[in-house]
């Protein structure tokens, strides 16, 4: 039986777009992340208002062109699989606009969602600007795609990244949390992962635990789903022989990202 912390796939038909995941606030224990993969066909359009959210909507693979008001992105996206391992295209959109997603493509699009702090200005992030770092050593090693990092002022409570993972190695790891507003030692941040392995039969494990273990749950992940992390530690394992993506979001009262390693574990940053 999946977690009450993992989604698999939904896969539902609704208008002309497949909506793959759907991670919403009234369905589970977040207050400010919200996250919907949708699947297009060439010519197949997606429109949403937003209300009091802002959204980045991320060219996962695929082609699409995204038209808010008078701004039209055309034809973006970088990728046919993510395991292309290079950056995309996004388009950060704020509350009380419309936006329309077209397939161009078979294509699908990753729209993340927080609450708008500030009304701020439609942006189209170009996938090379997307800055890339690679995080850790020896078996704690991952490539980090920063589409939208604290560092960025262009919105107002959204972070935005994707992370790679090579098998036999861990990620968000040694453990870390980010779940007490409590700067500048440490900020509260709810965050989903969506996932997908390489090749797509494999699996990972992911750990969300709480320091007071009230919320301690280990998950066995296949290609295609949500873990939703409302609080606490939650470390991924990637099996030898398989390759790990994941596309993070994060949100929370401010717009920084500070946390707190697992201080059982913290030695092993220290290591030579």
């Amino acid at each position: 039986m999946a977690s009450h912390l993992q989604r698999k796939p939904l896969n539902e038909q609704r208008g002309e777009v497949k909506i793959v995941q759907e991670v919403v606030k009234r369905d589970s224990r977040l207050k400010y992340v919200e996250f919907r993969l949708i699947e297009l066909e060439p010519g197949t359009v997606y429109e949403e208002a937003l209300e009091a959210d802002e959204c980045c909507i991320v060219a996962l693979t695929g082609r699409i062109t995204v038209t808010e008001g008078e701004h039209v992105f055309e034809n973006i996206g970088t990728r046919e699989s993510v395991f292309e391992r290079r950056p995309t295209d996004s388009v950060f959109v704020s509350d009380g606009r419309s936006f329309r997603i077209e397939g161009k493509s078979k294509a699908r699009a990753a729209l993340c969602y927080s609450p708008s702090l500030l009304s701020l200005p439609t942006k189209l992030i170009k996938a090379d600007e997307v800055g890339t770092e690679q995080r850790g050593k020896y078996q704690n090693r991952r490539t980090v795609h920063n589409i939208l990092p604290d560092s960025d002022p262009s919105a107002s409570s959204l972070l935005v990244v994707e992370v790679y993972t090579e098998g036999g190695n861990f990620s968000s790891y040694p453990p870390h949390k980010h779940d007490q507003d409590n700067l500048p030692e440490e900020s509260f941040l709810e965050e989903t992962y969506y996932h997908e392995i390489d090749p797509g039969q494999g699996f990972l494990f992911q750990r969300v635990y709480t320091d007071d273990r009230s919320l301690d749950e280990t998950m066995a992940v296949e290609h295609g789903d949500v873990v939703i992390v409302p609080a606490g530690y939650h470390p991924v394992g990637v099996p030898d022989g398989y390759a790990s993506y994941y596309l993070n979001v994060m949100a929370g009262p401010k717009r920084v990202w500070k946390f707190h390693n697992d201080p059982d574990h913290e030695w092993i940053l220290n290591r030579e």
